[in-house]
């Protein structure tokens, strides 16, 4: 069987470099996308070294609509069919609304939702076409309920469940399986930057990064649409339709809004 190749968006910290780690393990080649053009040779040069792999990158910002597109183009140039896609980029802000830079917020949602859309929607189209391919977006805990304090990016998060959910279904028979990632607070590169504020949630228990792309595989292979790691975590997550919304709302405000 000729080996697969999988595209990892922000692959070069957190999670996406431990799915690319946990893909080279298993003998995937890999296109690995991020902004830091250094850190991706870098990292690539590491990952051929220690698995043998191929490892092609593509250094772009994908909050900016065009940089997407290039990337598709840069795919087509160089032959490179995409088995897998994990679309692991995402960013997000801390505070209320009204006082966050609205600029780097509507960054944040172009590139967590339409920028996520636009690159499964150019990958997903040349899955169908050859009955073959799996697509895994990563959302977040935050995705079941609203986060107050991290309005926008909770929201976000939500858009990119039912959003996985509802392709899922729409390419079922097509031979190409959606998948959505749902993990807890992780420790990543957003984290440790929230960290900085002294929010409790962003600096107690935070779940290892190896270990959700792990889980996040592990799911994947197995066809699973929602991906959430933990037993705490599913949950939680199943409690969140059996409460009242407004009181899960007020409590998921005291979570993010408490400090260390």
């Amino acid at each position: 069987m000729p080996t697969e190749t999988v595209l990892i968006t922000g692959a070069t910290k957190g999670i996406g470099l431990e799915f690319a780690k946990v893909f080279a393990d298993h003998r995937y080649n890999l296109v690995l996308v991020a902004r830091d053009a250094t850190l991706l040779v870098q990292q690539a040069e590491i990952l051929q070294k220690e698995y043998g792999v191929e490892v092609n990158t593509f250094a772009g910002d994908l909050s900016s609509h065009a940089t997407v597109e290039n990337l598709h183009r840069y795919l087509i140039n160089e032959g490179i069919n995409i088995d897998i896609l994990i679309n692991n980029a995402g960013a997000g802000g801390l505070g209320l609304m009204t006082e966050l830079d609205i600029k780097k917020e509507l960054e944040c949602l172009q590139l967590n939702m339409i920028s996520l859309t636009y690159l499964t929607r150019l990958i997903a189209g040349e899955m169908v076409k050859r009955k073959q391919g799996k697509i895994l977006n990563v959302a977040s805990t935050a995705a079941f309920q609203p986060t107050p304090g991290m309005s926008m990016y909770g929201a976000s998060k939500s858009y990119v469940l039912t959003f996985s959910e509802a392709i899922a279904e729409e390419l079922k028979g097509t031979g190409v399986h959606v998948s959505v990632l749902c993990p807890p607070s992780t420790k990543t590169p957003l984290t440790e930057g929230l960290a900085a504020t002294g929010t409790k949630i962003f600096i107690k228990n935070l779940m290892d990064p190896e270990a959700v792309a792990k889980y996040g595989f592990a799911g994947l292979m197995k066809n699973k649409t929602v991906i959430i790691p933990g037993f705490k975590n599913k949950i939680m997550a199943k409690s969140v339709g059996l409460l009242p919304r407004k009181w899960v709302t007020i409590y998921i405000r005291k979570m993010i809004e408490q400090k260390v």
